[in-house]
């Protein structure tokens, strides 16, 4: 790549990340109407243009109110751990494919593999910084469901490695082309989807953040700005997540219902949160270990079974 083109990726990368921020901003209200209709209410609809401003005079609001400093938190790790978490849901945007333009590389899905296995580390530090009994017992429960859950994701995703033979994200698209994968692993995708569910601590899996129990679990002491940065940073990886379902099994990017299928994800997601109660917790593992990590080995070990069977004899 010349200078031009590393300077043209760059640009187009930054316009991304402000375009997912805008996106944030409008995911909340979308979540809010849904839930508002749902509940037979309106939903946000007086700022503004049917509530249109609302999403941006939350961000001023959250961001202007003032911080209080408490006396024995870890002053370091309690206020650059959300900034990290805010980067990180930012950086693994970066595997988004294109074909001209932007970042393109090999191991791209090898990326966003690392990216996500960094949210357990956030979650511990900023629980540990809190020097909180509840924020400790909020992260300790965040530490064993993402742990858990990221089991079943990775042999998921490792099951479409082994379909196309390689990490890149665009081959993903590419083999979609005639058959959607939705259609020959749909197993996969309800395994899949649901473990993104948990992953991001939505409901009815919303175990880290759990109000009645915990008192909001880790981020407790997190206030104004701080717990802005943490709420956007689960907001982005709700995107994230839906883009990627979209990608793996609903035709990828070169199917003309893209964002039509991206969209009905974002929707499933809210509207899941508004019809399902909170799942038992001892309930959720025993789904991850017993039902969703037996699913997750066997659909690789056949996929490794007919990929060994049908191309190298």
């Amino acid at each position: 790549m010349n200078y031009m083109e590393i300077f043209l990726s760059m640009f187009s990368f930054i316009i991304l990340v402000v375009m997912i921020l805008v996106s944030v901003a409008f995911l909340t209200l979308f979540e809010r109407k849904i839930l508002g209709y749902i509940q037979l209410r309106k939903g946000p609809n007086k700022v503004g243009f049917l509530g249109i401003v609302q999403p941006f005079n939350e961000a001023i609001k959250l961001f202007s109110k003032e911080y209080v400093l408490l006396y024995k938190i870890n002053y370091v790790y309690f206020f650059i751990t959300p900034m990290l978490n805010i980067f990180l849901s930012l950086v693994i945007w970066f595997v988004i494919p294109y074909v001209e333009g932007m970042f393109n590389f090999n191991y791209s899905l090898l990326f966003m593999f690392c990216c996500m296995s960094g949210v357990v580390y956030l979650i511990m530090i900023m629980s540990w910084a809190s020097n909180s009994k509840y924020g400790m017992l909020g992260g300790l429960r965040g530490m064993a469901q993402v742990i858990s859950y990221e089991v079943s994701l990775m042999l998921i995703m490792l099951s479409l490695i082994f379909l196309i033979m390689s990490f890149k994200f665009l081959e993903l698209s590419v083999y979609q082309n005639k058959l959607w994968f939705l259609w020959v692993l749909f197993p996969l995708f309800s395994c899949l989807f649901i473990s993104f569910l948990a992953e991001t601590n939505r409901s009815p899996f919303d175990f880290v953040e759990g109000e009645s129990e915990l008192v909001s679990g880790f981020n407790i002491e997190y206030g104004s700005g701080m717990f802005a940065l943490i709420f956007m940073a689960e907001y982005m990886s709700i995107l994230f997540f839906c883009f990627i379902l979209s990608v793996m099994f609903l035709g990828g990017m070169n199917s003309i219902f893209f964002y039509l299928n991206y969209l009905f994800l974002i929707f499933s997601v809210n509207w899941i949160r508004g019809v399902l109660p909170r799942y038992r917790y001892d309930k959720l593992m025993f789904l991850n270990w017993k039902i969703y990590l037996p699913v997750s080995l066997n659909y690789l070990i056949l996929n490794v079974s007919i990929y060994i069977y049908f191309f190298k004899f």
